[in-house]
């Protein structure tokens, strides 16, 4: 899957979470794409993290890393 799709709809998830506090946004997110994106999916995202992430919203940004690391 291409890296623009990944961040969209890593983003659209984020918009889900948006009206939450930051800490429960970023670990509602980090679940949903534990629970729900296949392992690859979560490698690519998290590589694309390591390039600099452009395109994901922060707290988005904030997820993927908490779950890389």
């Amino acid at each position: 899957m291409s890296p623009d799709r990944l961040v969209y709809m890593a983003n659209q998830i984020g918009k889900y979470f948006e009206s939450q506090h930051r800490q429960n946004a970023v670990d509602g997110i980090a679940d949903h794409l534990r629970k729900f994106w296949d392992p690859s999916m979560r490698r690519a995202i998290s590589a694309y993290v390591q390039t600099g992430g452009d395109g994901l919203d922060p707290v988005v940004l904030q997820a993927v890393r908490a779950l890389s690391g």
